[in-house]
């Protein structure tokens, strides 16, 4: 659903999903690559806020378990740092409402946890972050341009 446009002129979206039991919603801003290449908007080995404008939030209403990182229920933010081999997703604490996704506040971050990464089938022109609903949980995906990150979670 859209929510808004941002105020650097991406659209802001809010997705939301049941997940064995747990409510998740995800609110992030959309970029388009807009023919610009995909390192220079993802720095390989840099802090990204995997969207546009303010920070991107995971919000949960039940506990969830990315690798080793556990998260209570609450509002999060959302980073991720790419590489060529393994991106990391970044999870930190949301300091205000309507934070600014850059510059990344080393000081806000709670853990990290390592995401697969792949190609996409065809180029995703903006910025798409999903959840796909398995039987041990879900699976957190991020897409732009050719580049693919997911990270399975379990619930509880």
């Amino acid at each position: 659903t859209e929510i808004h446009p941002g105020k650097g002129g991406s659209p802001h979206v809010r997705t939301e999903w049941a997940i064995d039991g747990a409510k998740i919603a995800i609110e992030y801003g959309r970029p388009s690559l807009k023919g610009r290449p995909e390192a220079q908007l993802m720095p390989p080995g840099a802090p990204w806020r995997a969207g546009a404008d303010e920070a991107t939030t995971l919000t949960t209403d039940k506990a969830l378990k990315f690798g080793t990182l556990s998260l209570a229920p609450g509002v999060y933010t959302l980073n991720a740092q790419p590489d060529a081999k393994e991106w990391q997703l970044l999870v930190g604490k949301l300091g205000k409402p309507g934070q600014w996704g850059i510059p990344y506040n080393s000081a806000l971050e709670i853990g990290r946890a390592p995401m697969q990464v792949g190609k996409t089938k065809a180029p995703v022109e903006q910025v798409t972050i999903s959840i796909d609903d398995t039987p041990a949980g879900g699976t957190l995906r991020i897409e732009w341009g050719t580049a693919s990150a997911s990270i399975p979670f379990t619930v509880g």
